[in-house]
């Protein structure tokens, strides 16, 4: 992991700890959290505004206290003819998507952009973006990813993955802090099963290392309760192919620890938190199909079985203190769990049936500026508003808008004949979708 650099200097005989500053400014605040919504108050918890530093930085690069001074004197700033303050509260309500543009403007942006003051204050003003990221494999087991811009309704390709998982199988994604996504475990064609796990961060839009994981395992289950990474099941070679251990990492911690084995080795296929508690549903050892769930509170795994459990679908989600599931393959209808009664309802239904063909089906389900998300094979995104389930699509077609990305919603005529020549087949399908605030 990274970790600062400081620097020793005659204030810390006298009890002060002065770290190595990366930005000469005195309006430079990346160090502060995201408790600290003014930069008034960032000037407050930041005297001289000189404590800003990354983690990377090259004390030897730095040069002498006086030319600093200079340098800092002549500094241009922000936005002639702005103070500071007013430059930052300009630079904050730029798109998301022109972030990129941003950072080449000059150096001062670049080191402005990649603190975590900037996206911090953005995220406390409520101008923060969700976009949606999805990896996909292709034909010949190659890995990609693309991300949604939803203010834009377009995707964009991104740099390719890490090395590491250009090819993996089986590794297991998830979202913490709302900026960070995780991939870990997976399998490899040279090494096997893997421990390893990497994380991009949204705002600085690179990946890092993280602390790998206490097993080795592939074919894994995940999820996120309370900011904290649970992983469980899953294979590895060996004897005891079928795994029964689990674990959990604590990001404030940064490590990995033990968590109670599950009551039987399984191989998830399917998971959600619901309820504050962790239902896993998969195959056992000898192929059965088995249920479970986890209850972070008292550390303990107990079978589950029931309506949900029998009429669980995937993907699902839970939103709102509601489970909801596709209805259909094509995820043009959807139902709910109703607890008290302990079944799945009809919920929506949006009347616009897509096709049954691999390519129109819903891949995944995920929260985007409080609506529902339904993003299919073919890269085409529902955006679905489940506040007012009363309400008919009909007469209100705002709770169901089909956006056509780069796979674009077509006809069913249009679907059947392309199915009987012959040109429906899959170049690649989507195996994670998650969202990642900046």
């Amino acid at each position: 992991m990274e970790q600062s650099i400081s620097q020793q200097s005659p204030n810390a005989l006298r009890g002060f700890r002065v770290q190595a500053p990366l930005v000469d400014s005195v309006s430079c605040y990346c160090k502060v959290d995201s408790g600290l919504k003014t930069v008034a108050e960032a000037r407050k918890f930041v005297p001289g505004s000189k404590l800003c530093i990354q983690p990377d930085i090259n004390p030897n690069a730095h040069k002498s206290k006086s030319s600093r001074r200079e340098r800092t004197r002549v500094q241009p700033p922000l936005l002639p003819g702005l103070p500071d303050d007013l430059a930052i509260a300009c630079l904050i309500r730029v798109p998301r998507a022109e972030h990129r543009k941003l950072r080449v403007v000059c150096k001062r942006w670049y080191r402005l952009l990649a603190g975590n003051f900037f996206y911090s204050l953005r995220k406390s003003l409520g101008m923060a973006e969700e976009w949606v990221y999805v990896f996909k494999r292709d034909r010949d087991g190659k890995i990609s990813w693309n991300a949604f811009d939803p203010i834009y309704q377009l995707w964009q390709p991104l740099a390719p993955v890490p090395r590491e998982y250009s090819e993996a199988v089986g590794f297991g994604c998830a979202v913490l802090s709302g900026c960070h996504l995780y991939l870990f475990g997976g399998k490899d064609r040279q090494r096997g099963s893997m421990r390893r796990v990497i994380f991009y961060s949204a705002r600085t839009n690179k990946w890092h290392r993280a602390p790998d994981m206490l097993r080795k395992r592939h074919f894994i289950g995940s999820c996120v309760i309370n900011n904290c990474l649970y992983v469980a099941g899953g294979e590895c070679e060996g004897i005891h192919r079928t795994l029964r251990s689990a674990e959990v990492y604590d990001p404030n911690k940064n490590r990995w620890s033990f968590v109670q084995d599950m009551s039987t080795a399984m191989v998830p296929f399917i998971g959600v938190v619901y309820d504050g508690k962790w239902f896993v549903k998969g195959l056992g050892s000898h192929r059965e199909v088995m249920s479970e769930v986890y209850d972070p509170e008292s550390n303990s795994w107990s079978p589950a079985s029931g309506g949900m459990v029998s009429g669980w679908r995937n993907p699902s989600i839970s939103l709102n203190g509601q489970l909801y599931a596709p209805d259909c393959r094509d995820g043009c209808k959807l139902r709910v769990y109703d607890g008290a009664t302990d079944s799945w309802s009809k919920f929506i239904d949006s009347k616009l049936h897509l096709g049954s063909s691999r390519a129109l089906e819903a891949a995944g389900l995920v929260p985007l500026n409080g609506k529902l998300c339904v993003i299919r094979n073919n890269m085409s995104i529902s955006l679905v508003d489940v506040s007012s389930p009363d309400k008919q699509v009909e007469s209100n077609p705002q709770l169901w808008e089909n956006i056509a990305g780069r796979g674009h919603f077509r006809t069913l005529f249009t679907n059947i004949w392309s199915s009987i020549a012959g040109r429906s087949s899959l170049r690649s399908h989507i195996i994670h979708c998650q969202v990642l605030q900046a």
